[in-house]
């Protein structure tokens, strides 16, 4: 079977980038673990009074009388956390990416992943952030606020983020 030779060098070239561009999108699906994947923009830096390290939020569900409730995605970078906080009502985090803790006052602090669901209850002193090592995506759902949205309490101290218990 005769080939031409320009055809081969062509299939040859093709074949080329498509592995580099192949091992190009492997790399990037490897990087270092405190990435996370989201599908809502980064929106804006967490005010300093109210978290440690960086965190950042977007609003998706903004404050109504239909609907009485807030919706908005938090991405926390490594080691970023909110400061104890209650909610009148209540909270509901999704977790979408990452890893993170999560903390009721007098409780153990739970290790949270992707796919995880937490209630905090309404009232209640909590927390949340990422692991030192991996950054977390969380949805928020902040329900009947009419009840009040936020009350921000004291940050949450380095012994109190590392104390597994």
């Amino acid at each position: 079977m005769k080939v031409n030779k320009r055809k081969m060098a062509s299939l040859i070239a093709l074949a080329l980038v498509m592995v580099a561009l192949g091992a190009n999108a492997q790399s990037r699906s490897n990087t270092a673990t405190n990435q996370t994947n989201s599908i809502f923009p980064k929106g804006t830096l967490g005010p300093a009074e109210n978290f440690t390290g960086k965190a950042w939020n977007i609003g998706l569900v903004a404050y109504d009388t239909t609907y009485n409730t807030v919706v908005g995605n938090v991405y926390f970078e490594p080691g970023a956390r909110s400061n104890w906080h209650i909610h009148p009502a209540g909270q509901v985090l999704i977790i979408t990416d990452g890893v993170g803790y999560h903390q009721i006052k007098g409780q153990p602090r739970q290790t949270i992943r992707k796919g995880d669901v937490v209630k905090c209850p309404p009232n209640v002193e909590h927390w949340h952030g990422a692991s030192p090592d991996t950054g977390m995506q969380q949805l928020y759902i902040l329900p009947k606020t009419e009840k009040g949205i936020v009350t921000w309490l004291g940050p949450v101290t380095d012994q109190e983020y590392r104390r597994e218990n």
